[in-house]
Parts: C-alpha cells; sequence; structure tokens
C-alpha cells in the first residue's frame, strides 16, 4: 500500500495533491477539481487513501482505493 494523498492548497496559489510525509507537492493545479483529478489517479495506482481538504484545511472527503481499514458492513 502507498503513501495516502492529500489535496490542500498550494501556499503559492492554486491547489497540490501531496503524498502523505511528503515536503514537495507531487502535483500543482490551478484548480481543486484538477488536484482531485490527479490525485485519484495516485491513489488507485499505490492503491493508497485520497484525502480531499477543503479551503479552511479541514478533511472534507476521503476515498479508498486499497485495503479500506473500515469496509462497509453488508
Amino acid at each position: 500500500m502507498g503513501k495516502n494523498q492529500h489535496i490542500t492548497r498550494h501556499p503559492e496559489g492554486g491547489w497540490q495533491v501531496k503524498g502523505e510525509g511528503n515536503t514537495k507537492a507531487t502535483v500543482v493545479t490551478n484548480t481543486q477539481q484538477e488536484a482531485i483529478d490527479a490525485g485519484r489517479e495516485i491513489a488507485k495506482n499505490q492503491q493508497s487513501e485520497l484525502l480531499i481538504h477543503g479551503k479552511d484545511g479541514q478533511i472534507r472527503a476521503r476515498d479508498s482505493y486499497g485495503n479500506d481499514p473500515y469496509p462497509p458492513k453488508n
């Protein structure tokens, strides 16, 4: 399982995809949707989680593309 991918505001403007624990952004985009699309592909490839942060920095959504620690109960 790879690193979880976080979608956050970039300090110089725009949005970024950043692997958990990384100091540099993997991808920097103009819009949050572009960052989400790029981050989703990375998370799928690495079988990790995608965590989408809002403008306030709080996590507003998350998607799991690997071993889900909280699978749905049938």
